[in-house]
């Protein structure tokens, strides 16, 4: 499809659309305020609790009255607004389309880097944000969209924009260690405030190859500068030598000596970030986005002045952004939408084209919105061999009630046509594809007894999943991604939640069970096996011309309080010396 910045083919159509919809807002506010009065959040009633009794029962009489008559008053008004922006729907673009070309940007899509492009990391992320009108987020124990919306955009920002700073472990025993060695020890996580892990907020960025003397006669920090391929902030290696003799003396004395010294140096360390050993897979629990981050996908961002405020905050690093993304009102594929997909995509790349696609199969309250699947390709800044190098980037949001894992498969089965028909009809003989990634919230788990027929899907047989060892099956350290809303303000902060998720018994205080096949909470499956709450939060991807590797995992608890999930976050290397049977 043609990208276009505008959601309507001519600026009549655009104007008719926002007097429609200015006719339309304020009924639609004073229902959303009267629906919200009448229903609080836990947060809302731990403070209740310390005003004065009769204070509560006066605000909600109050407010129902004043926002039922606002509501009644300017019906007429909205009324007309509505039978105009009907209509208009069916003339309206899919998605809208926002870009701004840098002087960077335009110079790195000149770039060749043919046969010395050997690898190439690309990192993504993936977030359920429940960005709801105000009422509706609240069933969620969730409120005040527009302001989450703004702060979650300033935390992605903070994280994705600092260096990644990776430590290595040098010795006499082991020799040194490469940039692309998976035996990194330990990754220092930024600070709350958006500096980097070898910078307090008043100090200057450390200077490339430089040390960083720490109070310990046998290790030093060196900071290295590595030149990626991909854009963004530049990576950091921190290598960390040693002179003892024996492995596991050093690694214990090296984790030792970075504890020891958080406190004492953290305008060096900050706080470091928990990697977990998951076989093949580096997972990690971590407080603050990953840095570097390339491509975002959102869902549930159903505001659409959230959307506006998110897209303004993420735009100075993300240039090409999709938003508003899916339909309204009566068409071809189902019943009246009342709300777009909610889907959202954010990236540093260019975007070449995209296309999206309605579930035609939506049911209940999910029958109410546009969900579906947002295609996109992507021109990355580098060419190999005389060909242009692309990626594929899908994102999507499936059927919502736990019992209808008929119709979560039948959207799965739509996946995989509309994904491989786009990428048929956009492919070009001239060419490269760097990776194939299908993201989003698939509302179910790997765990749940409730949901063996999605994962028994054909889907897993195509896209590869690093979390998952098998149907039914997860790996270890997986640890799920939905939490449990009426505990969302027990640990609110980032780093509170991190601790908590660490803690095998804690983390079944604070994230969802798996589902039984009666629909009730499952706790105890498998006692042998390690508790995983309800991952419904998933990156995948599968190989094309090239092979790849999962660099690192990452659960990611910067939105604590924010949001009902956890973000994840995927850096996948593609290795461009070597190529697959893949078409």
């Amino acid at each position: 499809m043609t990208l276009r910045e505008s959601a309507f083919a001519n600026g009549f159509l655009a104007g008719v659309h926002c007097l429609a919809w200015a006719l339309i807002f304020p009924c639609y506010w004073f229902l959303d305020r009267l629906i919200s009065v009448c229903i609080p959040t836990t947060k809302e009633r731990m403070h209740r609790r310390e005003q004065a009794c009769y204070l509560v029962p006066l605000k909600v009489i109050f407010g129902s009255l004043v926002f039922s008559f606002l509501f009644l008053l300017t019906s007429p008004i909205a009324l007309i607004g509505f039978l105009l922006w009907v209509p208009l729907q069916l003339k309206r673009r899919p998605f809208v389309y926002f870009h701004k070309c840098s002087t960077s940007e335009d110079e790195s899509l000149k770039k060749k880097t043919d046969d010395q492009a050997i690898q190439a990391s690309f990192g993504f992320l993936t977030a359920n944000l429940c960005l709801l009108p105000d009422c509706l987020a609240r069933f969620n124990n969730l409120s005040d969209t527009q302001r989450r919306s703004s702060v979650i955009g300033q935390y992605i920002v903070q994280g994705v924009t600092r260096p990644r700073i990776k430590i290595y472990v040098d010795s006499p025993s082991s020799g040194t260690l490469s940039h692309g060695s998976k035996n990194s020890l330990l990754t220092p996580s930024h600070t709350s405030g958006g500096c980097t892990d070898s910078q307090s907020p008043g100090r200057p960025p450390l200077p490339p190859d430089s040390h960083v003397a720490i109070e310990d006669d046998n290790t030093c920090l060196v900071c290295e500068n590595e030149n990626p391929l991909n854009t963004g902030p530049e990576d950091v290696a921190i290598a960390v030598s040693d002179n003892f003799k024996e492995q596991d003396h050093r690694t214990d004395e090296a984790e030792t000596v970075s504890d020891k010294n958080s406190n004492q140096n953290s305008n060096v360390f900050g706080r470091f970030s928990h990697k977990l050993k998951g076989g093949d897979v580096p997972f990690e629990i971590s407080a603050h986005f990953p840095a570097s981050v390339d491509f975002i996908c959102l869902q549930e961002v159903f505001d659409k002045r959230a959307a506006k405020k998110l897209k303004e905050h993420l735009s100075p690093v993300f240039n090409h952004v999709l938003y508003d993304v899916g339909i309204y009102g009566f068409h071809y594929c189902s019943s009246f939408k009342f709300f777009n997909s909610g889907i959202f995509f954010a990236s540093r790349h260019p975007i070449l084209d995209a296309t999206y696609h309605c579930f035609p199969n939506g049911r209940g309250e999910d029958a109410l919105a546009a969900k579906g699947l947002l295609c996109v390709k992507v021109q990355l800044e580098h060419n190999y061999k005389e060909k242009k190098l692309i990626g594929y980037f899908n994102c999507t949001h499936l059927h919502a009630p736990e019992a209808d894992g008929h119709i979560r498969c039948e959207q799965m089965d739509m996946l995989s046509k509309w994904i491989n028909e786009f990428q048929a009809r956009t492919l070009r003989t001239n060419e490269n594809v760097a990776f194939d990634v299908l993201c989003g919230d698939f509302n179910f788990d790997n765990t749940s007894p409730d949901d063996k027929s999605e994962q028994n899907h054909n889907l897993f047989d195509d896209y590869r999943d690093p979390c998952r060892k098998g149907p039914g099956q997860e790996k270890p350290q997986v640890i799920g991604t939905l939490l449990e809303q009426p505990k969302l303000y027990k640990v609110d902060s980032p780093e509170e939640l991190q601790r908590v998720l660490e803690d095998e018994n804690d983390r079944k205080i604070f994230l969802s069970p798996p589902v039984g096949l009666d629909g009730s909470p499952c706790h105890n499956m498998n006692p042998e096996a390690q508790w995983v709450g309800r991952r419904l939060d998933y990156i995948l991807y599968r190989e094309k011309q090239f092979t790849t590797e999962v660099e690192e995992f990452t659960f990611i608890t910067h939105l604590a309080g924010l949001t009902d999930h956890l973000s994840v976050g995927m850096r996948l290397l593609v290795n461009m010396n070597t190529n697959t049977d893949n078409p």
